[in-house]
């Protein structure tokens, strides 16, 4: 199974480099929109709420300290030989790649998995609270729009 790295190095490769954060909430959003559009999780390591929203800690491991990330050390083949996951991948970023960072750092902040597993932290306190596949499923589920991309 791919790791949130393979899916991040994916994404750069289809769209370039981009700001840490919203490489960050493009792969939360596949990872949620695989588990709804897909019922599989994209990749296996956890998505935890920080501050500035969805976190996958081992993407973190690998861009920390780089505003603008050009490269992950992931295989982007993991998913680029997956049908399902390079189709989940592309609609993802044909709906959300164009956004700005901040655009995107404010639509999790107001979206349920990530306040609800904050719980009461203030939102500039640190915080490693996972967000549960079952919270992304029940939350993204409710506003499913179809998937409709086509990998090449």
């Amino acid at each position: 199974m791919p790791k949130s790295i393979d899916v991040a190095e994916y994404i750069l490769k289809r769209r370039g480099p981009m700001p840490a954060m919203k490489l960050q909430k493009l792969v939360y959003y596949c990872q949620a929109w695989s588990l709804v559009w897909d019922g599989r999780a994209l990749f296996e390591d956890e998505i935890q709420a920080w501050s500035n929203g969805p976190v996958a800690p081992l993407l973190y491991q690998r861009h920390e300290g780089q505003s603008v990330v050009r490269t992950v050390g992931g295989d982007a083949d993991v998913v680029a030989n997956d049908p399902i996951a390079c189709e989940t991948v592309d609609a993802v970023l044909k709906s959300y790649a164009r956004k700005s960072q901040h655009w995107l750092y404010d639509l999790v902040h107001a979206e349920k998995p990530w306040r609800e597993a904050r719980g009461n932290l203030a939102p500039w306190l640190r915080g490693d609270r996972p967000i549960s596949t079952e919270l992304m499923v029940n939350y993204y589920s409710s506003l499913s729009p179809t998937s409709s991309a086509v990998c090449s």
